[in-house]
């Protein structure tokens, strides 16, 4: 791949740094122009995953347990009853909300999080129902529970993503295991999984009736933490943390073994080198990579004209770069790069049905940012 040199986009601003927590800037600059930023809600813990209703109001999760309904601009609800009890510890926590396809008529709310089991804790995914008056889950129920479960506080994934057949992705880490385990496909550590709505396994799933978890669609991951459906294609995108470098941009395919830990662009913590994906070819490469590492989280495509020449990229949210990361694509090919620093860690992205753009802010005292252009 060419590496494209990215374009920094400088913030202006009259305090920087950590005042910036509590001072979030008042515009940020762009190459296609200016965005206004406001702080929509603030004092979140930990705001990880967001989704909108069809009236607009926003459900979002905080990795502590709490999911709370954001009714209007500075406002917060309590946190919802019959919510699942979650681990709250490292990156573990209450992590990604997605509604059904059909919630208008179900009114069925997705949830996945770290969950205490027998041997340890694992990624789960359950569903329930969002009552008439938006204060509870009723009918809670898991559908899908990642094995095995292992002790550790690290790489859980998680985000949801329904495809256009009503299938759900399910996407997840390999729990900072490094014993190869993320190659077994006789568990789920470090894979993508496609369920039904239910829980029940797709006929059409790679591995159905083969050696290996039914449940798979891909494996070979890391921690993927970012995930979307290209609405251009109806293919699934993700975003996968590496570890010193080497954060990919990822088109799972069917059945595909994406090479974690045997191959990788970046290195192990110990400063031991990986192997390059290009010395294993069976192995899908990523059709993005960073090095140093930007720890994307959630992702988007951009459906709306946010800015002249942005509908149709794909924007990541940056840990480690601390803004957002926008792709120009050419199809299956990012062209350009540009990035956005906001001084803050960015834990999710989302495009509202009010043609803005939202931004989760990470950690304790946490914001959920909107961005319009200026002059809108």
């Amino acid at each position: 791949m060419t590496r494209i040199a990215a374009w920094t986009v400088v913030l202006f601003l009259a305090a920087v740094g950590p005042a910036l927590a509590q001072s979030p800037p008042k515009t940020v600059r762009a190459e296609a122009g200016s965005l206004a930023v406001e702080t929509w809600v603030g004092g979140l813990d930990g705001p990880w995953g967001a989704a909108f209703l069809p009236d607009g109001r926003i459900l979002v999760t905080e990795k502590s347990g709490a999911l709370r309904l954001i009714p209007a601009q500075g406002q917060k609800s309590a946190p919802l009853k019959g919510v699942p009890e979650v681990v709250d510890r490292g990156q573990g926590g209450l992590l990604d909300v997605a509604l059904d396809p059909d919630f208008a008529a179900n009114r069925t709310v997705y949830l996945s999080y770290s969950e205490a089991r027998d041997g340890g804790v694992a990624t789960s995914a359950g569903r329930g129902r969002l009552n008439a008056d938006a204060t509870a889950l009723e009918g809670f129920q898991v559908i899908f529970r990642q094995k095995p479960a292992v002790d550790g506080p690290n790489h859980f994934g998680s985000r949801l993503a329904f495809a256009p057949d009503g299938t759900l992705f399910v996407t997840m880490g390999e729990r900072f295991n490094y014993m190869n385990e993320a190659q077994n496909r006789e568990n789920t550590l470090g894979a993508i999984v496609r369920i039904n709505p239910d829980g029940s396994i797709p006929k059409d799933n790679p591995f159905v009736g083969k050696d290996g978890d039914p449940a798979i669609w891909s494996y070979g991951h890391r921690n993927v933490e970012g995930a979307a459906i290209n609405p251009a294609t109806g293919q699934l995108w993700t975003s996968e943390m590496g570890p010193r470098g080497g954060d990919e941009l990822n088109i799972p395919k069917r059945g595909a073994n994406h090479g974690w830990p045997v191959v990788s662009h970046g290195t192990h913590y110990s400063g031991v080198e990986i192997p390059d994906p290009a010395t294993r070819p069976e192995f899908a490469d990523a059709i993005r990579w960073w090095v140093p590492s930007i720890s994307p989280s959630g992702i988007a495509f951009v459906t709306r004209d946010i800015l002249p020449g942005w509908r149709g990229s794909l924007l990541l949210a940056g840990l480690s770069y601390h803004g957002l990361v926008r792709l120009s694509l050419d199809g299956d090919r990012v062209i350009s790069e540009e990035r956005i620093d906001f001084g803050s860690r960015i834990r999710d992205v989302l495009i509202g049905p009010d043609g803005a753009l939202y931004v989760l802010t990470d950690g304790k005292g946490g914001r959920i940012l909107r961005l319009t252009a200026v002059g809108n």
